[in-house]
């Protein structure tokens, strides 16, 4: 399903509305160029589960993986654009997240899709212009 959002407030709408449903367990995968709104998005997801909006949610792009926790559903933010090899994951940790009772957002996922449960909700950004992207649900 696409969906075009015209600001980054209506991508955190969009991930607010699609968060609701969420139960725990789930794993989304975020791809999209730099700039396309996979972190706008992650921001709107922490907002649905609940994390304390005193929890400022930015790209783990150094840290690799941020944790968001006491929300109604723990979140754990990777992103893997900086991984070189997919051992690196193992380093991470990243088994105890994918199985873990919270939810696991990982942007550009599709560095390593042989690494991720096939069950995984993948989503793909694509900028149209400065403001506007097309966010597509797969």
């Amino acid at each position: 399903m696409k969906h075009l959002t015209k600001s980054p407030e209506e991508t955190q709408k969009l991930a607010e509305e699609f968060a609701r449903n969420l139960k725990g367990g789930e794993i989304i995968l975020l791809n999209g160029d730099l700039g396309a709104g996979k972190t706008c998005f992650v921001q709107g997801l922490a907002s649905a589960l609940d994390i304390p909006p005193t929890v400022y949610v930015r790209s783990p792009t150094f840290a690799l993986i941020n944790e968001y926790l006491g929300g109604r559903l723990s979140l754990y933010h990777f992103d893997f654009y900086r991984l070189g090899d997919p051992s690196e994951l193992d380093s991470l940790g990243i088994e105890e997240y994918l199985f873990s009772d919270g939810v696991t957002a990982i942007e550009w996922a599709d560095k390593f899709p042989d690494e991720l449960p096939e069950n995984a909700i993948s989503i793909n950004f694509r900028v149209i212009d400065e403001n506007s992207r097309e966010i597509n649900f797969l």
